[in-house]
């Protein structure tokens, strides 16, 4: 079965706000076995969204909007829902009450009538309640079609999603089962990936879809199977699986999740409860950044050093200054003193660091920009690789966080 996905306001349409609601409901939906047939984004204009539901109801058997249900008066969803079926705003007494408990409790600030107006509702509508919000939810039906509008805060549409609207189409709908595995690979392009596995790829089964998902430093392979028999569903992807590890599972790094690298890191240092540290130069601190994000990062990560200054790198971390006049600061002889030295700083069991120019300018080095070095200092060695990752500088410092992180986490894994 097809849904639909309508999100309305201005502010998506100038770039002010990224659609993360979208991508949010077609993630849930596909887990429950509904497939998003168009993802269609309006303005506050009462006019374009009669047009967008019109013209969605020939696609979909569900349509889910959100945005468009404030208080205010651009918000207009409500207004263009009754002209589209024929409908009228009654106010509706539970939704009242909690809005007017909801100020009360959590809100300081004076409830006002444009509040209480949210209580109106279609008086055709099922009412989905909106804990954390004054907008409700609203479940409407219309020659076989289901439309849910929903409010466009994303942490009120997400328990929307989960409490209400999810359990209600599971109810409603019989669904096809959906199963997905993603393996994630490193070290080959897409191109190469594509051209291995090519007979593979022309001998899957007609049920099962293959999707290419590049990003920098590594390519995800997407294998999707539908149908209704989820045994036969289930058993038929595995054995793709495993024919395609007998071509690239040299490649292969990760399987069923899509975890970062950065994740896969903090999990293997948590299993062996070792620790780690890191000192940046070309990558600002980016490599901490990313690890440090990930709950339960305090428990193996023990702190860095941005030395991005050829001084900080002599009197903060401690590298040696002949080092630096022989070499200069972009080499492989700076990149493992960087990481042995960050290592017996931090007296951590794991280090990396990353020395190199990322551009547009050379800095205190002649070396090529795009050029970089990433050192790993390991319980028993230090090893430092070289690569060049063209001269755009955005592209150059997230390159080597991506590169540094699966080299850090291969390390990990070999001991």
């Amino acid at each position: 079965m097809q849904a639909e996905i309508i999100t309305i306001g201005d502010e998506l349409l100038i770039g002010q706000i990224i659609d993360t609601n979208s991508a949010y409901i077609a993630s849930e939906l596909n887990k429950i076995g509904i497939s998003v047939y168009q993802i269609t984004s309006v303005q506050d204009e009462k006019q374009h969204i009669l047009k967008t539901l019109e013209e969605a109801r020939h696609r979909a058997e569900v349509i889910i909007i959100t945005g468009g249900l404030g208080p205010t008066k651009d918000d207009v969803t409500k207004h263009a829902l009754c002209e589209f079926f024929g409908d009228t705003l009654v106010k509706d007494k539970g939704v009242l009450q909690h809005i007017e408990e909801l100020f009360a409790r959590h809100i300081n600030t004076p409830i006002s009538d444009l509040n209480r107006g949210q209580a109106m509702v279609l008086s055709s509508a099922k009412i989905l309640m909106n804990r954390y919000g004054t907008a409700p939810g609203m479940w409407l039906e219309k020659e076989g079609t289901v439309y849910i509008s929903l409010p466009g805060v994303p942490y009120e549409m997400e328990q929307l999603i989960q409490a209400e609207v999810l359990p209600r189409l599971q109810q409603v709908y019989s669904r096809p089962y959906i199963l997905h595995r993603t393996i994630i690979t490193y070290g080959m392009g897409e191109s190469d990936i594509a051209n291995t596995i090519a007979a593979w790829e022309d001998a899957l089964p007609a049920f099962i879809r293959l999707a290419y998902l590049p990003q920098i430093g590594k390519v995800r392979l997407r294998l999707t199977g539908k149908g209704p028999d989820k045994e036969h569903i289930d058993k038929a992807v595995e054995e793709e699986v495993k024919k395609l590890y007998a071509l690239i599972g040299d490649i292969i790094y990760d399987i069923e999740h899509d975890d970062p690298l950065e994740v896969l890191v903090g999990k293997a240092l948590a299993g062996k409860r070792q620790t780690l540290a890191t000192a940046e130069s070309c990558t600002g601190g980016k490599i901490a950044e990313q690890l440090t994000a990930v709950p339960g990062a305090s428990g193996y990560f023990r702190g860095g050093i941005v030395s991005y200054a050829t001084a900080v790198k002599v009197d903060v971390l401690g590298v040696p200054q002949h080092l630096i006049a022989e070499h200069t600061v972009v080499s492989a002889e700076v990149a493992g003193a960087m990481a042995a030295r960050a290592q017996q700083v931090f007296g951590a069991d794991y280090a990396i660091s990353t020395t190199g120019n990322a551009g547009p300018e050379k800095g205190d080095s002649d070396a090529d920009i795009g050029t970089v070095y990433i050192g790993i200092a390991t319980p028993d060695s230090v090893y430092v690789e070289k690569f060049n990752f063209g001269n755009l500088r955005e592209k150059v410092i997230n390159k080597a966080v991506n590169k540094g992180l699966e080299m850090l986490w291969k390390e990990i894994l070999k001991n």
